[in-house]
């Protein structure tokens, strides 16, 4: 298992005002010993207008390469575009469809999406339409990734609609595409499954918490994120993502399962929205790192 790590953790929430370049960044995270890094597609980093030629794409990705680091991702910024709305998918592909040819040209093996709406921002009466629209999109989408050999992965959050266990179990169903996948981030699952924050309609959760989450996408998970949680809201929207050790995450016991997951090859820490994690990019590797050492030995 590689491990890589989020470049977005250096440009949203306390650093969007000073961000870190992303050359600094990759230098860092080659220093620290990462295997790679996953990429922000949203301003500062690898937006689409600041790498819209093959030759920009190819020098960033011999750049990142020089430094001995690969490519496990990409976070596209498609909220320009929201796939739920009526009248919207055919931009939504067209966007994505360039998003999927600047993966191909970097070599990222992912493309990472979300659902766009937040919570609240859709009507009861056009909730389940929403739903349909966007599983809809989404089949056609997984299809132009999968056409070009990128994985599109769903990464399921408190911060945007269709975040209840059945609805994530629901929508792959739904999308019914092979090359849909969801992203199983273990402090969204915390939050979901457990909190159950920010969900439409009667709140679900799992009596079994993020292990009974895990059982129910048995054979649904394409992407791995980690950070732990401690149950709470950044700035009531999305989740905490607390340092390790310091949330309610039960690694020990989820780690051996996670490895049991087939075709996954990165393991990505996600430290988004945490005023000090520029600080915790050595000690968050060590911590992954000797979590794998110890239960792969045990495989």
């Amino acid at each position: 298992m590689k491990i890589s790590l989020g470049s977005w953790a250096f440009s949203f929430g306390p650093y969007a005002s000073d961000p870190v370049p992303l050359d600094r960044i990759v230098e860092r995270l080659a220093q620290a010993g990462y295997d790679g890094i996953e990429l922000s597609g949203f301003p500062p980093h690898v937006a689409l207008h600041d790498y819209p030629t093959r030759d920009s794409r190819k020098d960033l990705a011999k750049s990142i390469a020089d430094r001995g680091l690969g490519i496990s991702g990409y976070s596209a910024d498609l909220s320009w575009v929201n796939p739920t709305v009526e009248g919207h998918k055919q931009k939504y592909l067209d966007l994505f469809r360039r998003h999927v040819e600047l993966c191909e040209d970097i070599g990222s093996p992912l493309i990472r999406v979300d659902t766009v709406s937040a919570p609240g921002s859709v009507r009861d009466a056009d909730y389940e339409k929403s739903f349909d629209r966007l599983a809809a999109t989404w089949h056609d989408a997984a299809a132009i990734a999968g056409d070009s050999g990128v994985r599109l992965a769903w990464e399921f959050e408190p911060g945007f609609i269709f975040n209840k266990p059945s609805e994530v179990v629901a929508m792959h169903k739904r999308v019914d595409h092979a090359n849909f996948r969801i992203m199983f981030d273990t402090c969204h699952a915390y939050m979901c499954s457990v909190v159950g924050a920010r969900q439409h309609g009667a709140r679900e959760v799992l009596a079994g918490g993020v292990s009974e989450f895990l059982d129910k996408l048995s054979g649904r998970i394409g992407a791995i994120h980690l950070i732990d949680s401690d149950g709470s809201l950044h700035g009531d929207e999305t989740s905490t993502h607390r340092p390790f050790g310091q949330g309610r995450v039960e690694f020990e016991h989820l780690t051996p399962r996670l490895l049991a997951i087939p075709d996954i090859q990165w393991w990505t820490i996600d430290m988004s929205f945490w005023a000090g994690s520029w600080d915790l990019i050595e000690s968050s590797r060590r911590f992954v790192s000797r979590l794998l050492q110890y239960h792969e030995v045990f495989r």
